[in-house]
């Protein structure tokens, strides 16, 4: 991938090297510019993200839950080290060169659905994920988003005490630069805070206060001169909500920059203002759940050319490839995860029709793995090639308009040229 050394004699890391240049560029040309960050829950979507960067030649980062790749594999079927490989193998198919960024995104205790769904008590969460932390840095990771900013132990309305929120933060960098200093390895970035009410950041009150226990923290553990590069802040969207809030962001922005940091906004996909993201200072960005939409999007357009090349007698048989992937989401109840108040409680067909559809489309992602959906969708496929029909392509297609779009909005297009 990127080989930036003689662009930075410091020797900084990646991340905090592309970040460098963007300010400096900002102060030489006024432009402000938001790194983009993939959430890469399915390997069309690393490739298509491969392929978007590749097209406006800029830099791309990836920011992979513990949920999507881990040492268990995640629902991506890929650990630490195998993601990194497939990343690398996907850079030199087309001769990518440009800076690709590796991160962890909320790694902290429960945030992992499996911990969560098995009650882990604290001690083995966070043990886990101590462990998740060195798998990626032996991986070759850049970045670690370190989220310790849920505590299912505590009671319903209850939130995490700040204090403990930095604490916890504190332990889980001392325990990843303790190990990095040992094996000798590159230094990382660090990415701190959520977006998340129960994260305790959306407060101005409250995020002067954790960065200063952070600080105080990180000083008595002997590493004063580690501190995150990128803090989450809640800037306006969310799950639910595409409206990006610059005056919240120009604020946090402001003060963040005291500390030496810059702010990342989760939850950006679908926003409906992203220009709005450089030129309020912002960052990074990360963009996830909008990829799936897309590539679901992709493949119902291949579900219709192949039902169209049936009725000609040119497939023999068809794949049944949407009735297996729907069928697969509803069957892992992944899709409870994300189900409105009123909606709890019901059966998914007694949810109504939108909602069904919004439901398999984020969810799918969860399953695009298992063996039921890997077998028709690779039917599909090789129904469609043996008819001279790209379906690779239509697949991918949406997915990089999409990324083409935060490339845009975000100032990065030629960006490789500066670096």
């Amino acid at each position: 991938m990127a080989d930036v050394e003689k662009g930075n004699p410091q020797n900084l890391p990646l991340v905090e090297y592309v970040l460098g240049r963007i300010q400096t560029l900002k102060k030489d040309t006024g432009t402000g510019r938001t790194i983009f960050a993939a959430c890469p829950n399915s390997r069309a979507v690393i490739r298509a993200a491969i392929r978007s960067a590749k097209r406006c030649n800029a830099p791309i980062k990836f920011a992979a839950t513990l949920n999507q790749v881990d040492f268990d594999s995640g629902y991506t079927g890929l650990t630490q080290k195998e993601f990194v490989k497939l990343i690398r193998q996907e850079a030199r198919k087309i001769n990518f060169t440009g800076p690709v960024m590796i991160a962890i995104d909320h790694g902290g205790p429960w945030l992992k659905d499996a911990h969560r769904l098995a009650n882990l008590p604290y001690e083995e969460t966070m043990e886990l994920v101590k462990k998740s932390m060195i798998e990626a840095l032996e991986a070759g990771y850049n970045l670690l988003h370190v989220d310790p900013t849920v505590d299912i132990t505590l009671k319903k309305g209850e939130v995490i005490n700040i204090e403990t929120v930095a604490d916890r933060t504190v332990e889980i960098i001392t325990h990843v630069e303790t190990y990095r200093r040992r094996k000798n390895i590159p230094k990382i970035s660090y990415e701190v805070g959520t977006e998340e009410v129960h994260g305790g950041l959306a407060d101005m009150n409250v995020f002067r206060k954790f960065l200063n226990l952070l600080k105080k923290g990180l000083a008595e553990n002997g590493l004063s001169d580690v501190w995150p590069c990128f803090i989450v802040g809640k800037v306006g969207t969310d799950l639910h909500t595409t409206t990006f809030d610059p005056v919240v962001a120009k604020q946090l922005t402001e003060e963040a920059r005291k500390f030496g940091s810059v702010i990342k906004g989760h939850y950006s996909d679908n926003v409906s203002n992203p220009e709005a993201y450089p030129l309020a200072g912002m960052g990074g960005a990360n963009v996830g759940p909008e990829f799936t939409e897309m590539e679901y999007d992709g493949l119902m357009e291949c579900v219709t050319l192949e039902q169209a090349l049936f009725e000609e007698g040119k497939v023999p048989k068809l794949s049944g490839f949407k009735s297996v992937l729907w069928q697969a989401v509803i069957d892992s109840g992944r899709w409870k995860k994300w189900l409105l108040p009123d909606e709890e409680g019901k059966e998914f067909s007694e949810i109504a029709d939108d909602r069904q559809l919004w439901l398999i489309k984020t969810g799918c992602r969860y399953i695009w793995e298992k063996p039921s959906v890997v077998a028709a969708r690779t039917r599909l496929m090789e129904n469609l090639e043996n008819n001279g029909v790209d379906a690779e392509t239509i697949v991918l297609t949406p997915i990089e308009k999409s990324m083409d779009k935060y490339f845009y909005s975000f100032n990065l297009i030629d960006l490789n040229n500066e670096l």
